[in-house]
């Protein structure tokens, strides 16, 4: 599967971003997507994730009421909306998606936060 994700860049404390993964394949292929986050020093962490079928979301703590994960099923495509952005949402984000025992990451996106 082809991930090609968009939508990172510089933006100060308290603006917005949406992030884009663009996907090869019907997103009702998979089971699982989400997006995920490594900040330099940290491991990678779940930021938010979604079933395609259900729409069932989860998202981690620190995002919960900022960050809106959704799905495009026409256009195959997973967004990450990003609120009220903080310098510690700075990290590279990666799209992951699973179908049955497979997964796919995507290339990678760096959000910079400024304060």
């Amino acid at each position: 599967v082809r991930l090609v994700e968009s939508g990172g860049g510089l933006v100060q404390a308290g603006g917005s971003l949406r992030l884009s993964c663009a996907t090869s394949r019907s997103t009702f292929s998979f089971n699982f997507m989400a997006w995920y986050r490594q900040a330099p020093g940290r491991q990678r962490e779940l930021v938010a994730a979604i079933t395609p079928g259900g729409g069932i979301t989860n998202y981690a703590d620190s995002v919960k009421d900022r960050f809106t994960i959704s799905i495009d099923n026409a256009k195959n495509t997973m967004y990450l909306q990003m609120n009220s952005l903080k310098p510690e949402d700075t990290a590279v984000y990666y799209c992951y998606v699973r179908s049955g025992l497979h997964d796919d990451w995507g290339q990678g996106t760096q959000v910079t936060v400024s304060s």
